[in-house]
C-alpha cells in the first residue's frame, strides 16, 4: 500500500486552493490541499499498525502552531512545480517532518524537505505560469493542531487517521 502524511489546509482556504488546482491539473483533486510531511511511500500492509503507533508517538511530542501562507514559488528548473509558500510555520513543519520520517517511515527522499502547498506540477508551462500568477497575492493564516495519515486507493488519497498534536 502507498501511504503519505500531511497537514490539511482548512477551509475556506482548502476549498479555494482545491478548486484552483482542479483547473490546472484535474488529478490534483485526488488529494486535498495540504503541506506534505512525508511524501508517498510504499509499505507492506502488515506494518500499518506500527505506522499508526509511530505517528501517535510523534504527535504526542508535537505542539500546535500557526501557519501563514503567502504568495507563490516554484521549483523550476529542477522540477516543474508551482506552489504556495509558507511565510510562517516553516520550522515547525521541518521539525514535524524530521520526526515523522524516522523508524518505520525513515525513507530517503529525492529532494530536501521544503514545506509548501502544491498548486500544479508536471503540467504545461502555460498552466504553471497561470498558477503562479493566480496565487501571487494569496494570503492565509490558520492554526495547525494535527496531521493526517493518508492511503492511496484507486480513486485517490483517503484519510486513514488524524493525529492530534499533544506536546507541551
Amino acid at each position: 500500500m502507498t501511504l503519505g502524511v500531511a497537514i490539511e489546509i482548512p477551509d475556506p482556504y482548502g476549498t479555494e486552493i482545491d478548486s484552483a488546482r482542479l483547473g490546472y491539473e484535474p488529478s490534483m483533486g485526488h488529494m486535498p490541499a495540504h503541506i506534505t510531511l512525508m511524501p508517498p511511500v510504499d509499505v507492506d500492509s502488515d506494518v500499518l499498525p506500527g505506522v499508526i503507533d509511530h505517528l501517535s508517538a510523534v504527535s504526542s511530542l508535537l505542539t500546535p502552531f500557526e501557519v501563514e501562507l503567502h504568495g507563490t514559488g516554484t521549483f523550476q528548473p529542477v522540477s516543474p512545480v508551482v506552489f504556495i509558500a509558507l511565510a510562517r510555520g516553516i520550522s515547525f513543519c521541518e521539525r514535524a517532518e524530521a520526526q515523522v520520517r524516522t523508524g518505520l517511515l525513515g525513507v530517503e527522499t529525492r529532494f530536501p524537505y521544503h514545506p509548501h502547498v502544491t498548486l500544479a506540477h508536471d503540467v504545461s508551462e502555460e498552466l504553471l505560469a497561470q498558477a503562479f500568477e493566480d496565487f501571487t497575492d494569496f494570503r492565509a493564516r490558520f492554526s495547525v493542531s494535527q496531521m493526517h495519515l493518508f492511503r492511496l486507493h484507486s480513486d485517490g488519497w483517503h484519510p486513514v487517521q488524524a493525529f492530534a498534536f499533544a506536546g507541551q
